[in-house]
């Protein structure tokens, strides 16, 4: 199937679509309810007021994404990372994690000056 240029609100359903593209296209206001979509790619995208429920995200990589005002409620979040991030105004259930991180380096540089 090939669509150039058209402007058509598509309904697909029970279909396979494995390997699709889809490049310089408006997708805003789209619905994706019990959809695959593992293996694929996102790249250079606006997902902003996008809502994701009941997903499965392990194995993602996220990288160079601004996630500014982003809400992670009642996620399962074990072996998480997160590294090399701007945290300024990030909160853990109410706590400033920039302040956490300073309680811990400094609770971390007490014990190695006991140790020393």
């Amino acid at each position: 199937m090939k669509i150039n240029q058209e402007k058509k609100c598509l309904d697909v359903s029970e279909s396979d679509l494995s390997g699709s593209r889809f490049e310089d296209c408006n997708l805003s206001g789209c619905s994706f309810e019990n959809v695959n979509l593992s293996g694929g790619r996102i790249n250079d995208v606006n997902l902003s007021g996008w809502s994701i429920y009941d997903a499965n995200l392990s194995g993602w990589s996220v990288e160079k994404v601004n996630l500014s005002g982003l809400i992670l409620e009642n996620a399962n979040l074990a072996g998480a990372k997160i590294k090399s991030c701007r945290l300024l105004g990030m909160t853990i259930d109410g706590i400033e994690v920039t302040e956490l991180l300073k309680a811990y380096r400094a609770q971390e540089a007490k014990g190695e000056d006991a140790n020393a």
